[in-house]
């Protein structure tokens, strides 16, 4: 088994040169970036990044999240022109928030099933995130995917799902059981029951809550290493506003955000690789 490998979220950090921001990364310790590719996102820029990546002896998890079109047609379209795109770069695997939240389950199905299809062409692993607006937006309708589709697989934000559902999700043992199964990547931020993200986990007010995610994130560790995986994946995945509260009228963060993704790194590092 190779271990866990940390990634540091290019989100938050997009007006950092990339060198510089390769720099960082390095230096505090992480594996590799996960790194969003959108539409727009042009050819040169992926091979600056690969081969600037790949001379610090990183690697990259590519991240799918702007195929927004209201429209089935256009966003399937849109969808497979974003899969041709990446089909040629050696990323670690690909995280994508896929689909629409009021998408029809066949709808969405289709989605998942053209992922399914650049994995078998590609050798690419694809998981799809459990995210707010997108097909996994909540515990109990991602629980259906997850029974209908038995080859399909996650990255576990799971601190949408306490958000969506208002509570920490006592009351979906089975959902949350079955997705933690089916993770294949996770995002290692904590959501609290009014909110995607606490506004600081070091510091007591939010132990609980932290508590609460790593006994999930220990049950995910502890299946990935009964399985033997060769590629375990974190990311430390505290974001900029307007995750991140920012004080009135000042627009000053409360808390650093690279700061507090790095010692989620460091905090995990210590649990999961002693």
């Amino acid at each position: 088994m190779a271990g866990i490998l940390f990634f540091c979220p290019r989100w938050g950090a997009e007006e950092v040169p990339w060198t510089d921001f390769l720099v960082g990364v390095k230096s505090a310790g992480y594996n590799g970036v996960e790194v969003g590719i959108a539409k727009g996102t042009t050819i040169q820029e992926m091979d600056t990044m690969w081969e600037a990546a790949e001379k610090r002896g990183l690697v990259l998890i590519i991240q799918h999240y702007d195929t927004s079109a209201a429209e089935f047609s256009k966003h399937y379209d849109a969808y497979a022109d974003w899969f041709e795109k990446i089909r040629d770069y050696p990323a670690v695997k690909v995280n994508s928030q896929t689909g629409r939240d009021f998408f029809t389950y066949e709808q969405n199905k289709a989605l998942i099933d053209l992922a399914t299809g650049f994995t078998a062409a590609s050798g690419l692993p694809v998981f799809h995130e459990t995210h707010r607006s997108k097909f996994s937006f909540a515990a109990h309708v991602t629980q259906a995917y997850l029974a209908g589709i038995p080859d399909l697989r996650i990255t576990l934000d799971i601190s949408h799902w306490i958000c969506v559902a208002e509570t920490y999700l006592a009351d979906q043992p089975d959902a949350v059981t079955l997705a933690i199964q089916r993770t294949g990547h996770l995002h290692a931020r904590v959501g609290y029951t009014q909110g995607p993200q606490v506004p600081d986990p070091r510091v007591a007010e939010w132990r609980d809550a932290l508590d609460i995610h790593l006994r999930w994130w220990d049950q995910v560790v502890g299946v990935w290493k009964a399985r033997n995986e060769a590629r375990m994946t974190i990311t430390p995945e505290f974001g900029p506003s307007p995750y991140m509260v920012h004080l009135p009228g000042t627009l000053t963060p409360i808390s650093d955000q690279w700061e507090v993704n790095r010692y989620m790194m460091e905090l995990l590092g210590d649990r999961y690789r002693g």
